[in-house]
């Protein structure tokens, strides 16, 4: 929600800013719904163009995330943490044969039933799945699978980013879409050009709104839209890396409690636990 009281914030200050000066609101409102019928309708228009019917599908999904921000809590790296660590403490006791049924049946583990927020999450369970089952068919090498995985997490990032940047791009524009409301306004007055400059002064002022809508609209709305998702999109993707770093030490020969210390390094700062947390997290986990 923080976005909703930025948006808020920058808007009264703005108007509240115009109004304090002894500007006049009534004319900026009487105007604003012409100048963003033409602003937002050719935006929406640029938009649809630029985009496939797939990614539109998205936009709603994207706009919630920017509405409720990351989808990962410091309890959900926990979880992961502590799902990888059961993963591989058994195929280091019992050998990857061991994990058969609860890669190719993720639904029926009782390793995975013990998060049941991965089990239910499909693109965490698949990833976590198709990488242990990858590992079975003898993949030996830490830095193959390293290469496979970072190419794999990379396009995802680039597909989840496609809407920020889409959203970016409109950003630019918005600003020339304004100037093509003003220039309509323009028109409109010079077609008017013996009516009394009282008139005229009103009319002209109304085609400057259409500047002032682009300008607003697109700095003060769109971009900022646009770069809290990137942000949101970002440090989500990180909860996908940590399996990555995970596995990839696993592989690597490294002992299950070191490959998790590994990943814990991965979580981002603000939901990383300490060293202490995990520690004892995986403590009660060996009992």
């Amino acid at each position: 929600m923080l976005f909703i009281g930025g948006l808020v914030f920058a808007l009264l200050c703005v108007f509240g800013s115009f109004a304090a000066s002894g500007g006049a609101l009534a004319p900026l409102f009487a105007s604003m719904p012409f100048e963003l019928l033409t602003i937002l309708g050719s935006a929406i228009g640029v938009f649809i163009m630029s985009n496939s019917i797939a990614a539109l599908k998205e936009l709603p999904k994207n706009l919630k995330l920017v509405l409720k921000g990351t989808r990962y809590s410091k309890q959900n790296y926990l979880d992961l943490l502590a799902l990888l660590y059961r993963l591989l403490r058994q195929a280091n006791t019992k050998g990857m044969v061991s994990l058969e049924n609860d890669f190719e049946t993720p639904m029926e583990s009782t390793i995975f039933a013990e998060t049941p927020a991965i089990q239910n999450d499909a693109h965490t369970r698949d990833l976590i799945c198709d990488y242990l089952r990858l590992i079975s068919m003898n993949l030996d090498e830490g830095y193959q699978l390293d290469e496979v995985m970072t190419r794999e997490l990379k396009k995802r990032l680039h597909e989840e980013l496609h809407m920020a940047e889409s959203l970016q791009s409109l950003s630019d524009a918005l600003p020339a879409l304004g100037i093509v409301a003003a220039v309509l306004g323009v028109i409109k007055t010079m077609a008017a050009i013996s009516k009394p400059p009282a008139v005229l002064g009103e009319m002209i002022g109304g085609a400057l709104v259409g500047t002032f809508l682009g300008v607003l609209l697109a700095y003060g709305v769109v971009a900022p839209l646009s770069a809290k998702m990137k942000t949101v999109v970002t440090t989500d993707s990180k909860y996908y890396d940590i399996i990555r770093t995970v596995l990839v030490a696993f592989v690597q020969g490294q002992p299950p409690q070191v490959c998790v210390e590994l990943g814990r390094k991965e979580i981002p700062e603000e939901f990383m636990p300490g060293f202490s947390e995990v520690d004892s997290m995986v403590a009660d986990l060996t009992r």
